[in-house]
C-alpha cells in the first residue's frame, strides 16, 4: 500500500458543514449537566469563530467547529493564531457501512474525509476600523475517498454513507470560499463568494446527526436541483440576512446555476464553468421561539427556490408524448421550484445549551414532478442525548423518511418497460424498476470518547431499495469515527 493511501486510508475523514454542526449540536447538546433552573438567556448564541450566532437554528455563519479540538491547544499554536484572527481546524471521519440483508447484493464500503477550515477575522488582523470591524473570509477544502453503498446493493438515487457524494475521490476539493460582513450587531449579514446554497437555506444542524444523505447535508429535493446543490458543491452567489432580534430571521440568495454534473469541476476550484448564465434565487423566513421556564427552543422555517433555467419534462416530448419513445426532444419547462417547511422543538431539557434535551424536528419539501425524479419528501425525527443513564455527551435519536417520486418520472418509466427500452434516469439516478416510493428507517446512537471525539453506530432499514420492489428490503449498519483536531 502507497504511503498516501495508508495516510488516505488512515487519516481520511468528513467534515461537512453539517456534519461539523451535527459536532456543535452535540457539543452544545451536552457540555453541561446544569439544571433547567440554570439556563439564561445566552442560550440562543453560542460564540464560535465567526458571528455571534445559534448553531441550531439560522444558518452558521463563521466556522464550523467552532473551538474544539481533540489535541487541545496545539502547545500554544492555536491561541497564538487565533489572537491574530487566524482560526484552523482539522477533522477526521472514516465510516463502514454493509448491507448485511437485502438489496442487489451483501457487501460493505468505506468512505471518509480529510476536512480543513481557515477562517480568518480581519478586525483582529488589521486592527479596529471602519472595513473590518465583523469582516471574515471562510474556506473549506475536504479530501475524500470511498465507494457508494447504496449504489452497490441496487440504490442509485440514496446514499446511506452521509459522506460519500458529489465530490468524488479527490485530493483537495472546494466546498466554500465566502466573504461575509456584519452589521448593526449582527442584525444584518451578508455571504458573498463561493458558497453552496444548502450552507444557508433548507437546513438544520440535527439533520446530520442522522447517516442517510436525504437528510444530511440539507433535505431532499431541493438539494438534488441543478439551482439548489448542496455541499460539497458550491456557486458563485450571495447570501443576505436580516435577524432584527435573536427570535426572527428573513434571507435571501441569489446564485449562478451550473449546468454541469460537478459544481466547480472535480476539484471545486473551476469556479469560471460554461453556461453560468441563469440564476437561482432562495428565500426562507425563520422564528426561533423559547417556551417556558425552561426556555424550551424551538426553530421553525419556511423557504422557496425557483431556478429560472429550462429543464427537460422528464416524460414529454414536444408534442405531448413520451419522448422515450417517440426519440424526438423532450418538452422544455421554464423555471424550476422547490419549497420547504422545516421546524423542531425542545420538549423537555436536559441543561444549558440549545439542545440539550428531548427535541424533535420534521421537515417536509417539494419539487416540480415535471423535472424532478422525487417530488414529495417527508422526515420525522427525535433526538436525545444519554443524561437519563449519566452519559450527558452521549446522543441518541431515531428517524423516519418517506419519499415519492413523481407521475412524470413513473410515466417515462412505464412507457420505456412497455416498448422493450431501457429505463432511463434523471435527477435520482437510473432505477432498476418502476419506482413508486421508499422509506428509511434510522437510528443513532454517539458515543462521547472524549473532547473532539466520537464513535457512532448508525442502524437503517431501507423499504422499497431505490423506489422499486425488484429487490428485497435492505438492513443496513454503519460505524463512524469522527476527531476534530
Amino acid at each position: 500500500m502507497s504511503s498516501n493511501r495508508l495516510w488516505r486510508c488512515c487519516l481520511v475523514a468528513a467534515v461537512t458543514l453539517f456534519a461539523s454542526s451535527s459536532a456543535a449540536y452535540a457539543d452544545n447538546a451536552t457540555n453541561t449537566q446544569s439544571s433547567p433552573a440554570s439556563v439564561k438567556m445566552t442560550n440562543l448564541q453560542q460564540t464560535i469563530p465567526g458571528f455571534l450566532q445559534s448553531p441550531y437554528g439560522p444558518p452558521s455563519f463563521g466556522a464550523p467547529y467552532g473551538t474544539t479540538h481533540a489535541l487541545g491547544d496545539w502547545g500554544g499554536i492555536q491561541p497564538w493564531l487565533q489572537k491574530h484572527g487566524v482560526y484552523v481546524a482539522l477533522a477526521l471521519y472514516e465510516g463502514i457501512s454493509g448491507n448485511v440483508s437485502g438489496g442487489r447484493k451483501k457487501t460493505y464500503t468505506v468512505a471518509g474525509q480529510v476536512g480543513s477550515t481557515v477562517d480568518i477575522d480581519f478586525r483582529k488582523l488589521f486592527g479596529t476600523g471602519q472595513w473590518s470591524d465583523d469582516l471574515w473570509l471562510h474556506t473549506l477544502i475536504v479530501n475524500g475517498h470511498g465507494t457508494n453503498l447504496s449504489r452497490s446493493f441496487g440504490d442509485n438515487g440514496n446514499q446511506v454513507q452521509q459522506i460519500y457524494g458529489a465530490r468524488g475521490n479527490v485530493v483537495a476539493h472546494l466546498v466554500w470560499a465566502y466573504f461575509e460582513k456584519s452589521w448593526f450587531n449582527h442584525k444584518i449579514d451578508l455571504a458573498t463568494g463561493w458558497i453552496p446554497t444548502g450552507t444557508f437555506f433548507n437546513n438544520a444542524p440535527w439533520v446530520c446527526n442522522f447517516m442517510n444523505v436525504w437528510m444530511c447535508g440539507n433535505v431532499t429535493p431541493t438539494k438534488y436541483l441543478v439551482g439548489g446543490r448542496d455541499w460539497p458543491s458550491g456557486n458563485i452567489g450571495g447570501v443576505l440576512r436580516l435577524m432584527p432580534n435573536p427570535h426572527v430571521y428573513v434571507m435571501g440568495g441569489v446564485f449562478a446555476v451550473s449546468p454541469h454534473s460537478y459544481n466547480g469541476g472535480i476539484s471545486g476550484w473551476s469556479w469560471g464553468q460554461s453556461n453560468l448564465g441563469k440564476l437561482s434565487t432562495e428565500a426562507e423566513i425563520g422564528w426561533i421561539p423559547e417556551f417556558g421556564h425552561d426556555k424550551l427552543i424551538g426553530h421553525y422555517k419556511v423557504g422557496a427556490m425557483y431556478d429560472n433555467s429550462r429543464y427537460n419534462n422528464l416524460y414529454e416530448d414536444i408534442n405531448g408524448r413520451p419522448w422515450v419513445v417517440t426519440g424526438l426532444p423532450a418538452r422544455k419547462q421554464s423555471g424550476q421550484t422547490s419549497v420547504w417547511v422545516m421546524a423542531d422543538q425542545m420538549l423537555v431539557r436536559h441543561g444549558d445549551g440549545p439542545s440539550n434535551g428531548l427535541v424533535f424536528g420534521a421537515q417536509y419539501a417539494y419539487a416540480d414532478g415535471k423535472t424532478s425524479q422525487i417530488n414529495h419528501h417527508i422526515v420525522a425525527a427525535l433526538m436525545d442525548t444519554g443524561h437519563l443513564w449519566g452519559r450527558p455527551e452521549d446522543g441518541i435519536g431515531i428517524a423516519f423518511q418517506w419519499a415519492h417520486f413523481s407521475r412524470s418520472a413513473v410515466l417515462s418509466q412505464q412507457a420505456a418497460l412497455a416498448n422493450g427500452l431501457a429505463l432511463v434516469g434523471a435527477n435520482f439516478g437510473t432505477p432498476y424498476g418502476i419506482q413508486g416510493h421508499e422509506t428509511i428507517y434510522e437510528a443513532y446512537y454517539t458515543y462521547h470518547v472524549r473532547t473532539g471525539v466520537t464513535l457512532q453506530g448508525d442502524f437503517q432499514y431501507v423499504n422499497h431499495v431505490g423506489g422499486t420492489t425488484v429487490f428485497n428490503d435492505a438492513a443496513v449498519l454503519s460505524s463512524v469515527l469522527n476527531v476534530a483536531f
